[in-house]
């Protein structure tokens, strides 16, 4: 892998500086199929960054990291570039001084590739309406983490559906597709009308909200969370006429599926890592709409 390093630089020297090393490397950027921008505080850039470049190595990407420093200083822009055989795609890491930190776009919107679709990440804090912030706009998918926030995970989902836009989605949801997929298998044959629900998660976790909005939707039938020791969703119980359809998690990877007249039977439910979660949602760049319904209801929901 080659790295090099500018210092007080500009999105034209990066740009060229790229297509130098590209040159070098004998690496062409026809082979990436999207830019996937990270914005992230300094913190969290080790992890965000190692989680999309796992990610990258399904869905070969231009990786553009951004970090913005101290506002209060001088203008200036460092940057990182990364390129090789243990790097999918290309990795430019941009740290921003002075006002650039109000002007992130400005910077980033010179380093996209050309014709492929562009996706905005924020593993932490992210902007009350995505789909408005300057970065957000670059952007067809706007992916959030509401694990991430400093407001308790379900405000942040809250403060999602107030400013939900098409090409909005946050990992919660993602972290669930492995139990609406059981769920919605344990339908396939006939239950009957669920009277009634119960989704049980560690205190505070934003998937069991959007879980149990997501079933109500779904299902018609009110679906409460519960508190359970976790590590994060535990079980959903949904009440039927002749029994309870449950499905139980006692640890991170398999759980037990029961249903009224039939035997119990494992299944396997396991915990997913970031960069999973991230490759899951650069597979599909198109609104989610069923997403974006549950998200609304959880709203609703938590308003009332």
């Amino acid at each position: 892998m080659t790295t090099f390093m500018l210092t007080d630089t500009t999105a034209g020297k990066i740009s060229a500086q790229l297509t130098q090393l590209r040159h070098q490397m004998g690496a062409p950027a026809i082979g990436m199929v999207l830019t996937l921008i990270v914005v992230c505080e300094e913190r969290d850039q080790y992890d965000s960054l190692r989680a999309a470049s796992e990610a990258a190595r399904e869905h070969p990407s231009r990786i553009i990291v951004v970090i913005n420093r101290e506002p209060d200083e001088t203008n200036r822009l460092d940057a990182e570039l990364r390129i090789g055989e243990s790097t999918p795609g290309e990795v430019v890491v941009l740290r921003l001084y002075g006002e650039l930190t109000d002007h992130a776009d400005s910077v980033v919107s010179p380093l996209l590739l050309p014709d492929t679709p562009v996706v905005a990440w924020w593993p932490g804090l992210a902007p009350e309406v995505m789909s408005k912030d300057p970065v957000g706009m670059l952007a067809q998918r706007r992916i959030s983490d509401a694990r991430g926030s400093r407001d308790g995970g379900v405000e942040s989902l809250v403060t999602r559906a107030k400013g939900y836009a098409p090409g909005d989605t946050d990992l919660s949801w993602a972290r669930l597709t492995p139990w609406r997929s059981l769920l919605a298998a344990a339908f396939d044959q006939p239950t009957g009308k669920v009277r009634k629900g119960t989704v049980e998660a560690s205190p505070g976790n934003p998937s069991a909200p959007l879980l149990a909005a997501w079933l109500s939707e779904r299902l018609g039938a009110p679906v409460k969370v519960a508190d359970s020791d976790g590590p994060g969703l535990t079980a959903v119980r949904l009440t039927l006429a002749d029994g309870v359809l449950a499905v139980i998690r006692s640890d991170a990877r398999l759980a037990t599926l029961s249903r009224p007249g039939q035997p119990d039977r494992n299944v396997a439910l396991a915990r997913r890592q970031t960069a999973e979660l991230l490759s899951e949602e650069l597979r599909r760049l198109d609104s989610d709409e069923i997403y974006g319904a549950a998200v609304k209801r959880l709203a609703r929901s938590h308003k009332s």
